[in-house]
């Protein structure tokens, strides 16, 4: 278990990055249990109707079973239509075939993530090959046949929903040997292709850049003396440079200059940030270039 656990701590990590650009918008995934289950038990504990998928899992015999919460499912067919998806979080109904449609983009980057994760142990090929509304209707093991459940919580702003994964614990099984060579000693760097991922996420984060200029020194009673329209002259020089601040940290120094009616500032040095990352900026250099193969 701690193999899959590993696994799929590496999938959750990839899929952040994915989901965020895929929905334009800022959203969390953590891992929350890895647990075997006889079917039955699995099917019993998802909601009713939900967003269900048959996974086929080539070139091992058996399927897989891919939910998605209905408190997910509904806004994120609202973001996909252009909206906020803050008020579809309480729709309970099947989902039409319309949806299914629109859905079929989101399983297919989700089933991407899964499958660069298990290449980490083994390929497999993780397709789309029913999607149905009832846990009770997928007929695809017997109800005590033995799987492996991961649940995956997904946050995007205040809605919160469950994605739950299902393997049939025989394939796990075949792949022990594969998984004892690959997961007896735990990773410890993020891959390249980790890193240009989160790269990708950041470069759409918003930061906050300010100017700072050193003011006068008043006392108490000069503060309280002041009125509009008083002059107050700063103790500093025009040449010395100013400190650009970027989200709290000093990053860059520069110039006050004029550029038509408004004052600006011109970079003059650049300051590198303490305990810096790894991730450079060569990783995500040009609009089209991606990960390393």
């Amino acid at each position: 278990m701690r193999a899959i656990h590993l696994l799929h701590d590496t999938f959750v990590r990839n899929l952040v990055s994915s989901l965020s650009a895929y929905l334009r918008s800022y959203l969390t995934v953590n891992l929350v249990s890895v647990e075997q289950l006889s079917y039955a038990e699995f099917l019993d504990g998802l909601p009713s109707p939900t967003c269900i998928v048959s996974l086929g899992l080539s070139p091992y015999d058996g399927n897989g079973v891919l939910e998605l919460n209905p408190s997910l499912v509904f806004p994120i067919l609202e973001m996909l239509l252009g909206g906020t998806g803050k008020s579809s979080a309480t729709i309970q109904r099947d989902i039409t075939e319309i949806e299914q449609r629109l859905l079929d983009g989101l399983f297919r980057i989700i089933l991407q993530d899964l499958r660069e994760a298990w290449k980490a142990v083994t390929n497999v090929d993780f397709t789309i090959e029913s999607m149905e509304t009832e846990p009770q209707l997928l007929h695809l093991l017997a109800p005590n046949e033995a799987v492996v459940s991961i649940g995956i919580e997904v946050r995007i702003g205040e809605t919160v929903g469950m994605m739950n994964i299902a393997m049939p614990s025989i394939v796990i099984k075949m792949m022990r040997q594969k998984f004892d060579q690959q997961w007896s000693v735990r990773k410890t760097h993020a891959s390249e292709a980790e890193q240009f991922r989160v790269l990708r996420v950041l470069r759409q984060a918003t930061l906050t850049v300010e100017a700072l200029m050193e003011g006068p020194t008043l006392s108490v009673g000069d503060l309280l003396s002041l009125r509009e329209g008083n002059l107050l002259t700063f103790d500093f020089p025009v040449e010395r440079p100013i400190e650009l601040v970027v989200n709290g940290a000093c990053k860059f120094t520069g110039q006050v200059v004029s550029t038509g009616r408004k004052r600006a500032c011109q970079i003059g040095t650049v300051r590198p940030l303490p305990y810096q990352g790894r991730i450079s900026d060569d990783a995500g250099a040009g609009s089209g270039s991606g990960p390393p193969e």
